[in-house]
Order: structure tokens, then C-alpha cells, then sequence
């Protein structure tokens, strides 16, 4: 094997493994919006003192956001790992960062205010 080919093998290599540390972050991701989502919907209402249903739903919200992670994570690696077996790019999707962007906005601005309420 000739050094260029020996370097298109090692960047396959470092592209495969960057792929893989991509999907665990995502897993990371997902994990992290199940636990809050837990914390909001289950334990701070117990601590609360007002109505819980606000809590329950930022809870849901955060676990979709888990959900939604969590299989995003696994789409995008099958599409990126299969194209890289191609040889082909495969760029990120605007659509799926502006989803989970205007996700992040909107639990953000919905916890804002419900600490604000609740303070």
C-alpha cells in the first residue's frame, strides 16, 4: 500500500471514529433530556408548592426532545456511515438544526418563565 493510500485509510479511520464519537454525543444528548425531563416532571413538583401540571409538561417537552435525539442520532449515523462507505458527502440537514434549535428556544423561554412565576 503507497503512502496516499495509506492516508485516505487513516482518514477513513479518524472519519468513522469522529462518527462514532457524533452518535454517543447524540445518545449523551438524549440520556441528558431524560434525566431532566425526570427531574422536572417528577421531582420538583413534589417540591413545589403551586400547580404541577407545568412541571409535567416541561417534562414531556424534555423527553421528546430525548426521544427526538436519541433517534436523530441514529439516522444521521446510518446516512453519514453509509455515504462514507460511498465515498460520498452527505451535508447536515438546516431542517433538523432549526428543529431541535427552535426546541432549545422554546423549553428555554417555557423554564425562564416558570422560574420567574414560581420565584
Amino acid at each position: 500500500m503507497g503512502a496516499h493510500e495509506q492516508g485516505v485509510v487513516d482518514a477513513t479511520r479518524r472519519t468513522r471514529l469522529a462518527l462514532e464519537r457524533t452518535y454517543l454525543a447524540w445518545w449523551r444528548t438524549g440520556l441528558t433530556c431524560f434525566a431532566v425531563s425526570f427531574a422536572a416532571g417528577r421531582l420538583v413538583p413534589d417540591l413545589s408548592r403551586g400547580a404541577n401540571w407545568p412541571y409535567e409538561v416541561i417534562g414531556i417537552a424534555f423527553a421528546v426532545v430525548g426521544v427526538a435525539s436519541t433517534a436523530y442520532g441514529y439516522v444521521r449515523n446510518r446516512e453519514v456511515g453509509r455515504a462514507l462507505s460511498a465515498g460520498e458527502d452527505v451535508p447536515s440537514s438546516d431542517q433538523a438544526a432549526l428543529v431541535f434549535a427552535a426546541f432549545g428556544v422554546i423549553l428555554g423561554i417555557f423554564t425562564a418563565v416558570l422560574l420567574v412565576a414560581t420565584g
